[in-house]
């Protein structure tokens, strides 16, 4: 039976919500990672790991570790990844991974306790027992696992029999995320990833039974053949599974730039109103049911620790997504991989082999990345606080930054009296605050505060907002 719960966002009609959805960032990171630079190099990474823990800068230490592995190839993906069978390539990547997680550590200052610990792919359960025992092991080697720290594993429930649940939970990971998509046969068939509902569930009992504290399940909205009929059949098994977190990704069909995406039929997928219902109706579907709307895409049990983060104020977003661990230094590993540690971004090369080229010579793989300037700080928190709390107070920016705000952005803020003709923002003397029938647009919102987009025509890169 259906729990009724709070629906903290009001729709805005469809002829609004398609004038408003337009290209954008998903603001996982401020600049974008399509501003990152060849000018910043491995080099200049190695500073800013030096510099940790000296000064102002305290900030706890997360890592996460990319396996890009995949044993098939899922249509809709745009995630970097290697397709292969060969589980020879896993030993040499670990190989690898083992010698740049030395380079790394050997570089960081300050604590090197991590507090969060988060592996994604590709499919990280692509490695076999042993191998997730062996990655466990390079980290434990060279950094301190915090006692109550974040241990996540994004999970294919294809890949993942009942054994290997156990083996991670003996490896130490205590929270998972388990790539779902649509319960769908029809769905299934057309995205290359057949996957029977009772496999799934054989996963998730088997994380509760082993100790994992929180569950996540992604879903994604706009894949050929759904529509709000055969997706309300999904939400029900959701439902039933009872997930303590849900990702419902919205489908970006770009095929030009993503080629397993040119295996998928554009007339096969569900027309703007009906791929808009399907996602109106799991918002109220999944809000009746005990879930809080955090935003954009996500959902929470109101007793999860990312209700309570929000709740709070110490919600934030980087580059998986929402998290409930506030300015980490977050340094990662692997193929494609990208670091935020004190004001700067470094990512890793997207090719295995200019990766490892990098690492067997000795030194660190970046190969492009951004120091970010005192505007890029400021306008990353206002960014931050919009995407995460849906409000920016002025006062508290004023005292961090030491600017008088309304000056500061006065373009953008009469920009955004659009936005609040429309229903959309509150513009008050002290704040600005995403209205509940504003909260499915606050990446347009947000928009008017990156500088960068108003500089070029860059914005046709990103996927669209609804």
């Amino acid at each position: 039976m259906e729990t009724q719960g709070k629906l903290n966002v009001e729709f805005p009609d469809l002829e609004l919500l398609q004038r408003f959805d337009v290209p954008g960032p998903r603001y996982t990171s401020y600049p974008t990672a399509d501003r990152f630079t060849k000018e910043f190099g491995a080099e200049d990474f190695k500073k800013v790991l030096n510099a940790r823990g000296t000064g102002d800068n305290t900030a706890d230490l997360s890592l996460y570790v990319h396996i890009p592995f995949c044993a098939n190839v899922c249509f809709f993906c745009g995630c970097n990844k290697e397709v292969t069978k060969d589980h020879c390539r896993s030993k040499e990547y670990l190989e690898v991974l083992s010698k740049e997680c030395e380079l790394v550590s050997a570089q960081i200052g300050g604590n090197k306790e991590v507090v969060q610990l988060h592996f994604g792919g590709g499919s990280p359960t692509f490695l076999n027992n042993e191998e997730i025992f062996q990655v466990m092991d390079i980290i434990r080697s060279h950094f301190t696992l915090a006692p109550d720290a974040e241990i996540s594993i994004e999970v294919d429930p294809r890949s993942t029999p009942v054994d290997k649940v156990e083996v991670l939970a003996k490896a130490g990971f205590n929270r998972m995320s388990i790539g779902v998509q649509d319960f769908d046969n029809r769905v299934q068939i057309a995205v290359n990833r057949v996957q029977p509902f009772e496999m799934t569930k054989a996963v998730l009992d088997a994380a509760r039974a082993n100790g994992f504290k929180s569950i996540n399940m992604d879903l994604i909205y706009g894949l050929p053949f759904q529509s709000r009929k055969t997706f309300e059949m999904t939400l029900d098994k959701v439902i039933e599974l009872s997930p303590d977190r849900i990702a419902l990704y919205h489908f970006a069909h770009l095929p030009e730039h993503f080629k397993p995406q040119r295996r998928i039929n554009a007339e096969d997928l569900p027309s703007t109103p009906e791929k808009v219902g399907i996602m109106m109706d799991a918002i109220k579907r999944l809000s009746a049911n005990g879930y809080h709307f955090i935003g954009m895409d996500h959902f929470a049990k109101v007793t999860d620790e990312l209700a309570k983060a929000q709740e709070n104020g110490t919600l934030q977003r980087n580059f998986q997504g929402y998290s409930t661990k506030p300015e980490c230094d977050m340094v990662a590993l692997g193929v494609s991989s990208i670091s935020k540690v004190n004001g700067c971004y470094a990512a890793n090369p997207r090719d295995l082999e200019s990766y490892y080229a990098a690492i067997r010579s000795g030194n660190l793989a970046t190969n492009r990345g951004y120091l970010l300037n005192d505007d890029d700080r400021l306008r990353a928190k206002v960014i931050m606080e919009l995407m995460c709390q849906f409000k920016v107070v002025k006062a508290d920016i004023e005292k961090k930054f030491g600017v008088n705000f309304n000056e500061y952005f006065d373009f953008e803020l009469n920009n955004l009296k659009h936005f609040e003709a429309e229903g959309l923002v509150r513009l008050e003397p002290d704040f600005i605050e995403v209205t509940p029938k504003g909260k499915l647009l606050v990446r347009a919102v947000a928009m008017n505060f990156d500088r960068y987009l108003r500089e070029d025509e860059r914005v046709r890169r990103y996927s669209r907002i609804v």
